[in-house]
């Protein structure tokens, strides 16, 4: 049998830094790690020294005591100057407003990604649990799983415990000085309303938060928000973008190592996209009646899941059947009691 063919993407380092340390990814950036209570259990976090000798954070960790005292740990000598959150989620905004109060700096980021982190905070505007629930429900999650999702409460919560009362609000191709470079925003839309990736083209340099991970393939969910959305078509046309960038360009990702190869990166996660479509296509086919998102999880994930993950796994088969759906590769039926189902 031949083998496989190599990998195009180079990992710049065999391993993260260790909990409290830093490695410096490029003069005046350094790369450090946080854990998460979480089966994925880190997020990288990027600290840029200033002109000024102060620092710049981009993106803020989980909000909870453990990744609170490694932070005391990097501030022991460091002062910020900004907190830059590349997107809403738990693991990037949840100390942002602890750290721009600590230091009496702002938080820079995108609109969208600031009003849907209160939305889901306050749990308004169809970004509460329930709506959650009631579209999981819709799409066939077995009431055991909702009634467990439901009973956890609103997690959002416990990781973001105060979302900023205000932000500096970035736009895409605006450019934010910082680390002795000029960073300019790539949008990133699909994982998240309004995602920010920063790149520093004189640096060759992109940190490119969650929009590209060098071994996992990002999350892209539909939400209760937008019930008949396409996100997963918002998110490989946002990929374009990266592809773009020159091959030498050095990837710094919120989750894995750092590397080289961003388009051949992103033809990976196209490819791993097209066969998830073609095989809940041919599930489709050979379906004897149309079925459901919470009876296709199986398809896209082949492994035992726990309730977070199952969370995560509903949102994204439903983004894929929606997918299959606005390309007209598939049909949508209300089905008894008003289930949604899917046919080919």
């Amino acid at each position: 049998m031949n083998a496989p063919p190599p990998r195009l993407i180079d990992y710049a380092y065999d391993a993260p830094p260790a909990p409290g340390e830093a490695i410096e990814v490029v003069p005046n950036v350094l790369w450090i790690r946080m854990p998460l209570p979480f089966a994925l259990d880190h997020i990288n976090l990027w600290l840029a020294r200033d002109d000024d000798g102060r620092y710049t954070a981009v993106d803020a960790g989980y909000g909870n005591d453990a990744t609170r005292d490694l932070w005391e740990r990097h501030l022991a000598t460091r002062i910020l100057s900004r907190v830059v959150a590349t997107h809403y989620h738990p693991d990037h905004l949840g100390n942002a407003a602890w750290l721009a109060a600590r230091f009496g700096v702002s938080v820079h980021m995108t609109q969208a990604e600031f009003l849907t982190a209160h939305a889901v905070l306050d749990q308004r505007a169809t970004h509460s649990l329930a709506d959650t629930c009631a579209l999981f429900l819709a799409h066939g999650l077995e009431r055991e799983h909702v009634d467990a999702l439901a009973g956890r409460g609103n997690a959002y919560g416990r990781g973001v415990p105060q979302a900023p009362r205000t932000i500096v609000r970035m736009i895409a191709g605006d450019t934010l000085r910082f680390g002795g470079a000029d960073w300019t925003v790539i949008p990133g839309y699909g994982h998240s309303p309004e995602h920010a990736a920063l790149h520093a083209a004189n640096r060759g340099v992109l940190i490119s938060g969650d929009m590209l991970l060098p071994r996992i393939s990002t999350n892209v969910s539909v939400w209760p928000a937008d019930p008949d959305g396409d996100p997963l078509g918002r998110f490989l046309a946002s990929l374009t973008a990266f592809e773009r960038l020159p091959a030498d360009t050095l990837v710094l990702p919120s989750h894995g190592l750092p590397f080289r190869g961003a388009a051949a990166r992103v033809a990976e996660l196209r490819a791993h996209h097209v066969a998830r479509l073609d095989e809940l296509e041919d599930a489709l086919r050979r379906a004897e009646r149309p079925m459901s998102a919470g009876e296709l999880v199986p398809v896209l994930f082949r492994r035992a899941l726990d309730l977070q993950q199952r969370f995560f796994a509903t949102g994204e088969a439903i983004a894929h059947l929606n997918h299959l759906w606005h390309a007209g590769r598939a049909q949508r039926h209300a089905g008894d009691g008003g289930a949604l189902r899917f046919s080919a």
